[in-house]
């Protein structure tokens, strides 16, 4: 039987569309973009024209692109890249309770740098409170941080209004756009953003490229010295093929995303209906401000580790959360800012959607799911706990 991929949250295939066009600079076109040669002059134009694209899917009209090596770089340039250039004014940095891993530890890091966190609250639909950002932030605070759309529940944020507060306070705002990015709207000016944080292999393109969107004005620290690509804020030799990739992916999902976005909808809202006819499972997240690809799940009496294994076994592809903490013993710190209690934290499957999810295995996966939870709540150690 064919194999069932739902984790595209963890990482999507690169759309053959994606690696036609990445193909010519893996071989003949392998030019430095540094080089004065029409070799690398040839490589720096196709960099620049994927970075319009970019610029383009973000509406960036006012401020730089810049390519890194992964949304996890993006992430860490932003918070680090703000603080270290914005210290005078300021140690006070205010984040989400949910953010992803490498912005929790980013954070972390700084405060053992001698820099103040704050962290926001969720409600137990995974939102944050505007009116809590604007609590938060004092006369010392540099920067806010809070995701676009959740990784693992898929629950989308109100940056735009997050935003706002920031800009009327002076205090600089990122948001961390990996997942959302190719799957609704991103729009730089709307959302009120100082710094982005993009990435291309959560939208068919390859992995090992992100981005850093950088608005005009904002005083930023380079993570990584030397021979002064990327606008001096990323030294490295750039990775042309992986930025074409980029570029051509967020093309694609110019073009396609409003049509994919309300087919991959009605198929999430198909197979949440189905997963929620299964006794004692529970909806994670909110019910409607929710990303199109994801829908994440809670159940009773058992643990997620299993049921994924078991789902494995039926030829699914799912997760217990982010794919970056799914070797982590400890419940998923998401699941925990929402409410959830250890034990029902460990009950969690994520399914993810996609480009190429159709109907039929939406179905299959309705069809075999309460079979694997029946099958673990049989021999259940948890079962006399609760």
């Amino acid at each position: 039987m064919k194999r069932i991929y739902m984790d595209y949250a963890a990482t999507t295939p690169v759309d053959p569309r994606v690696l036609k066009a990445m193909q010519p600079y893996q071989s003949k076109k392998f030019g430095n973009t540094m080089s004065l040669h029409s070799f690398g002059q040839e490589a720096k134009e196709a960099v620049e024209e994927s970075r319009r694209k970019v610029s383009g899917l973000l509406n960036a009209k006012s401020g730089k692109v810049i390519f890194t090596g992964s949304a996890t770089e993006a992430n860490n340039q932003a918070l680090k890249g703000v603080a270290f250039a914005n210290r005078e004014k300021g140690k006070h940095i205010v984040i989400s309770s949910i953010e992803h891993q490498c912005v929790l530890d980013s954070a972390r890091w700084l405060q053992k740098q001698g820099f103040e966190l704050t962290y926001l609250p969720v409600d137990n639909c995974g939102l944050v409170d505007p009116s809590a950002v604007s609590d938060a932030i004092r006369k010392d605070t540099i920067l806010v941080s809070v995701m676009h759309a959740n990784n693992e529940i898929g629950t989308v944020e109100p940056v735009g209004e997050i935003g706002k507060i920031c800009r009327e306070k002076g205090v600089f705002f990122h948001t961390d756009a990996a997942q959302s990015l190719g799957k609704i709207s991103v729009d730089v000016e709307e959302m009120n953003v100082d710094l982005l944080t993009a990435c291309a292999h959560k939208m068919y393109g390859p992995k090992g490229v992100g981005a850093l969107f950088v608005k005009e004005g904002v005083r930023i620290e380079p993570l990584l010295h030397g021979g002064g690509h990327e606008f001096g804020l990323r030294s490295s030799t750039v990775n042309v093929a992986g930025i074409v990739g980029f570029g051509a992916a967020a093309d694609l999902a110019g073009r396609e995303m409003k049509s994919e976005s309300k087919r991959l909808t009605k198929l999430r809202d198909r197979l949440a209906g189905g997963v929620l006819s299964i006794d004692q499972a529970h909806l994670n997240g909110h019910p409607t401000l929710r990303l199109p690809t994801i829908a994440s799940f809670w159940f009773a009496f058992i643990e997620g580790e299993s049921l994924v294994a078991q789902l494995d076994m039926r030829n699914v592809a799912a997760s217990t959360g982010s794919a970056c903490s799914s070797e982590s013993l400890e419940p998923s710190h998401v699941l925990i800012a929402i409410g959830l209690k250890h034990e029902e934290a460990h009950g969690s499957l994520r399914l993810s959607l996609g480009r190429w999810t159709t109907r039929q295995e939406v179905d299959y996966v309705v069809k075999v799911l309460p079979q694997a939870v029946q099958g673990l709540r049989v021999i259940s150690p948890f079962k006399g706990r609760w």
